[in-house]
């Protein structure tokens, strides 16, 4: 799959990591990616998120910029 290419192998991250790489004050701030069902982000979300189910991710990666860190849960 194409999208795979898109991000580079990480270990998990704490979500002290997470928050700081999500500051406004960052010199690029992080996106936070959410890549489940419709329904599921209705259901609930982590404020702020972008949703871009992981079926259609491949056909959507140029609405990420890939200069900027993405957070995918």
């Amino acid at each position: 799959m194409k999208w795979m290419q898109f991000f580079t192998p990480v270990s998990s991250i704490t979500w002290e990591e997470a928050n700081r790489l999500m500051a406004a004050d960052s010199p690029s701030p992080a996106v936070l990616l959410d890549v489940r069902q419709p329904q599921e982000y209705a259901a609930g979300h982590m404020p702020g998120a972008r949703l871009i189910p992981i079926g259609e991710l491949d056909g959507r990666l140029s609405e990420l910029q890939p200069e900027q860190p993405v957070i995918v849960y």
